[in-house]
């Protein structure tokens, strides 16, 4: 899609950003435009939708659970629309948007979205203080974790589908194959003990 009908500025701001059409999504990193279209699959959308519920259902969560379309304002020239996100200081929580960064991201990754959440995003959530970054890869079935450490990220951790996933700001762990739509792993076999071998 074009750039909006500012294309001519070097950078967007919030303000430019609230001009352009609703029915249009954008977003805005370091001040520059970033399209959102096309619409995203029915299996990105499923994921997003089980990790809502699950984080807005889970009895361990107090936190305020946000998704997408959501305006996350982080400066002028910054505004993001995470799928799914948390927000744990509910003075960030304005009537029309989220002023400032949610303590916990999730992306679930498309074809159009890979890049720009694995590099511009990463970095952008890693400089707003972002505690724990989350990326869902819906057609290869994996996690990847970014752990802020001393104001960086640390390497990723990585997840199959068939592991719980920690969120350690919370507290919590959620079973990724709920939120796959997979069966739930059958328990490892018990290896025979000394005395199973002895009778």
């Amino acid at each position: 899609m074009a750039l909006p009908a500012a294309k001519k500025k070097d950078r967007f701001t919030y303000r430019d950003y609230l001009s352009w059409p609703e029915e249009e999504r954008w977003e805005i990193i370091e001040g520059q435009a970033y399209s959102m279209s096309p619409a995203p699959s029915l299996k990105h959308q499923s994921i997003v939708s089980n990790l809502h519920i699950k984080l807005k259902t889970h009895p361990e969560n107090k936190c305020y659970t946000g998704l997408a379309p959501t305006d996350v304002v982080l400066d002028e020239f910054n505004v993001v629309q995470p799928d799914v996100f948390i927000v744990c200081d509910r003075k960030k929580l304005q009537e029309s948007h989220v002023a400032g960064a949610p303590e916990v991201v999730f992306e679930v990754v498309s074809p159009a979205t890979e890049l720009k959440d694995r590099r511009e995003k990463r970095l952008l959530y890693e400089r707003f203080g972002v505690q724990e970054y989350i990326i869902l890869y819906p057609e290869r079935e994996f996690v990847e974790i970014y752990r802020l450490e001393e104001g960086r990220y640390s390497a990723p951790e990585i997840l199959n589908w068939d592991e719980e996933l920690e969120i350690r700001t919370l507290g919590l762990k959620i079973p990724l194959w709920e939120i796959f739509e997979k069966e739930k792993p059958a328990p490892p076999e018990k290896e025979p003990s000394n005395d199973d071998q002895a009778s």
